[in-house]
């Protein structure tokens, strides 16, 4: 791909420790702007720095807006990889047309992650579990006041160096089932990768907090009864000897590791089952013993363990608050792939040369 490259006189000092999630970023990012008489146009590898936007800016009243999360990782073998990449690609493609915003190909969104990557390879830590976050974004950046599709947007890719998520290893988290507020119905951007969505979702998680609990499990927006997900992640619940998930039919986000983590059981031998279960059969099986592990998928933790859900004045303790036997090996078998300690065999990594 071609593109201008912008050098910094002077590059930050690397962070070499406590990195955490989203704390600090890189020397450069990737920028490209679209207008509808040149398309995608403009492509730049410049400076980390501060966006300048017109206080009219359309994003700023109307929220046309998109982004995704990855990662980048250092391989045991010394090879940089990004993690099925393409299938973040396609999902902005999706998120994109529901948002009415231009089309940017699956090769150029890989591209100009890619590119950047390269450039900020020194960036990538290499400690146990640490990766270099990528967070590719658009927006409308038209300067108008008036509720209409844009004429012009801006794409652009920034990195972050994190931390392992669970450095003392896996553990489980406690869940408040939410069923006063609404996250997404049919219909909806449910399924899209926009912070309308994040910041719809935000009352419930002080909601959630406030009582003690570290994360939201939603149910769906229409008879509020129905398990979708939770938070920013995707939920499974092994219930008997067979995992269940919510279905992708526009409420839920379709996750990378949602997709991974289920091919993954079917090769171990569990039936996956997308169907919509009702709380009080989740509530249920959790009282008789029947759910026997519950986590969350998502491409920061990669799997969250649920060891206590609460619901309507009710508390379930799964797998007597320890992170299950599946749970620890679906973990260490997507993380051993991503950071190629553990052979490939689904072709999911994608070297960056």
């Amino acid at each position: 791909m071609e593109f201008e490259f912008v050098e910094k006189k002077e590059l930050k000092e690397k962070p070499k420790e406590n990195l955490g999630f989203g704390k600090y970023f890189t020397d450069y990012m990737f920028v490209m702007d679209y207008t509808e008489d040149k398309g995608w146009h403009n492509k730049k590898i410049i400076p980390y720095g501060d966006i300048t936007v017109n206080p009219s800016t359309m994003v700023l009243h109307y929220a046309q807006e998109t982004f995704e999360g990855l990662k980048a990782y250092k391989g045991k073998d010394g090879k940089i990889y990004l993690f099925r990449p393409y299938m973040n690609a396609k999902r902005f493609k999706n998120s994109n047309e529901r948002m009415c915003m231009p089309e940017v190909s699956e090769e150029l969104f890989v591209d100009s992650i890619k590119e950047l990557v390269k450039v900020e390879k020194d960036w990538i830590p290499e400690g146990e579990g640490e990766s270099l976050y990528i967070r590719p974004f658009m927006f409308a950046d038209e300067e108008s006041l008036g509720v209409h599709v844009a004429k012009s947007y801006k794409f652009l890719v920034i990195l972050s160096p994190v931390g392992a998520y669970y450095p003392e290893g896996v553990n489980p988290i406690k869940i408040y089932v939410e069923d006063e507020y609404v996250r997404a119905s049919v219909g909806g951007t449910g399924f899209v990768k926009c912070g309308g969505n994040y910041a719809a979702s935000l009352i419930g998680q002080k909601k959630a907090e406030k009582l003690g609990y570290t994360q939201v499990l939603w149910l769906d927006g229409i008879h509020r009864k129905y398990v979708e997900e939770v938070g920013s992640m995707n939920a499974m619940f092994l219930i008997d000897d067979t995992v269940v998930t919510a279905p992708i039919e526009g409420t839920v986000l379709p996750g990378v590791t949602r997709d991974s983590i289920m091919t993954l059981l079917k090769d171990f031998g569990y039936k996956v089952e997308e169907k919509h279960m009702h709380i009080d059969e989740l509530m249920k099986a959790g009282r008789e013993g029947r759910l026997k592990e519950a986590f969350g998928t998502g491409t920061a933790a990669v799997i969250s363990p649920i060891g206590e859900l609460y619901y309507k004045g009710e508390e379930v303790i799964v797998n007597d608050f320890k992170t299950g036997e599946l749970t620890q090996k679906l973990y260490d078998t997507l993380t051993g792939i991503q950071w190629a300690t553990k052979d490939d065999k689904y072709k999911w990594r994608e070297e960056v040369r």
